[in-house]
């Protein structure tokens, strides 16, 4: 079934734009979506949020011209609406908090602790990170910046894999574009060196200096899909903040289970101030609150 059959005068009837009022699901329709979508990406909706989730879903029902969260529901399990239409789904559901240089201490125990450790080991080969998560780029930005900064005086090159779940906001993190009020983060000596200032129309926009843009890779993983997630390099360094919140407990062990395979031994992770591995994920090592390490030597490698 395609998108155009739900258009004005197709199969499902009236335009949803026609409606008198705004749209409110069921407690039976929200948990449905919600049993979708924690089936789909792991993320846990509440009760409380039924009124966000019909607000949101309306506007999809308004683009699709689909006249009830029930016909909507019923396209997006189909075949074409999980390959088409889930992605939007998601979108919806989603939250993208972020900015530059958040949670200031990571920085500086990645300078400070986790850089100088991996250059001690002997490692001139390139560093690899991954920013599962990014959302619209500050965060894989900011890596870049400090990477850039530290690796050039220190004789060591880096990668930045950059994830999310939302096509919409990789399509915002891969244009690098924000305006003043995003940027204010920044300390002013990254800004005067990995900032263009636009001009003319785009007055009052900066964008990330093509030198780092070329050095990440974003792209759509969907962390707690076994057939998405796979990611054929393992990193040195990842960064998983403030995304784990969203999931039950047993989600969250399989991620860390899954982010352990992803790192090297010796490798580091990174997750949100208010996160913890305790009691999920005893293999980890912890440096501080929120930045685990895994052994260099694990126990079967022990000679």
């Amino acid at each position: 079934m395609s998108v155009e059959a739900h258009k004005a005068g197709g199969p499902h009837g009236p335009s949803a734009s026609s409606h008198p009022g705004p749209m409110r699901l069921t407690d039976r329709e929200f948990k449905e979506f919600a049993a979708l979508i924690y089936d789909r990406c792991g993320i846990n909706l509440a009760p409380i949020k039924l009124i966000m989730l019909s607000s949101r879903l309306s506007k999809r029902l308004r683009v699709l011209s689909m006249d009830s969260f029930e016909r909507y529901l019923d396209y997006v399990r189909t075949p074409e609406g999980l390959a088409q239409e889930l992605v939007h789904l998601i979108d919806v559901v989603t939250t993208n908090k972020t900015e530059f240089f958040r949670e200031p201490k990571h920085y500086e125990i990645l300078t400070g602790k986790v850089l100088p450790e991996l250059a001690a080991r002997g490692r001139t080969r390139m560093i690899r990170v991954w920013s599962a998560g990014c959302s619209t780029g500050e965060e894989p930005y900011t890596l870049s910046m400090v990477f850039d900064r530290w690796c050039n005086n220190n004789g060591m090159s880096w990668a930045i894999t950059a994830s999310d779940i939302s096509t919409k906001v990789l399509e915002t993190a891969q244009k690098a574009v924000y305006q003043t009020r995003h940027i204010e983060s920044i300390p002013d000596t990254y800004r005067r060196e990995y900032l263009m200032r636009g001009k003319g129309r785009m007055a009052g926009m900066f964008r990330i200096v093509p030198e780092l843009r070329k050095r990440i890779d974003f792209m759509r993983v969907n962390l707690v899909d076994d057939a998405g997630f796979g990611l054929s390099q393992k990193f040195d360094i990842i960064f998983c903040r403030n995304v784990v919140i969203y999931f039950d407990r047993e989600t969250q062990k399989k991620l860390f289970e899954r982010f352990w395979r992803q790192l090297v031994p010796g490798g580091f992770l990174f997750i949100g101030l208010s996160e913890t591995l305790h009691r999920i994920n005893d293999d980890f090592v912890s440096l501080s609150s929120s930045v685990y390490r895994k052994p260099a030597l694990l126990p079967t490698e022990a000679p």
